[in-house]
């Protein structure tokens, strides 16, 4: 695999092919972490006053793609290389997606 998932100390590498793969689980379960940053930032454009928004967000998408690798490792690693070498082509990542999604579904 071209990519890594994880570094040495087992801490998720959220790279664009990472992110891309895990994309529907951060996005059901870091939903009210998004959301709550959104309505910061439409509020106050001031970058500095949704820090702490940002940092819940950030917390949240780290602790999917690490739950995601402990409990699905083989097939996501098998997504995140096939998403890296194919520029993140989802249509062209089916297999390996389905498998991903199998070994770990959407909740």
């Amino acid at each position: 695999m071209a990519t890594k998932v994880v570094d040495a100390a087992g801490e998720p590498i959220p790279t664009s092919s990472v992110l891309m793969s895990a994309a529907k689980h951060i996005e059901i379960k870091c939903m009210s972490e998004n959301v709550e940053f959104l309505k910061c930032k439409k509020k106050d454009p001031n970058p500095e006053k949704c820090l702490d928004k940002g940092r819940q967000a950030t917390r949240c998408a780290l602790g999917v793609l690490k739950d995601l690798y402990q409990r699905c490792k083989d097939p996501m690693e098998a997504y995140v290389g096939c998403m890296y070498y194919r520029t993140n082509e989802f249509d062209l990542c089916r297999k390996e997606q389905q498998a991903f999604e199998k070994a770990c579904p959407l909740d």
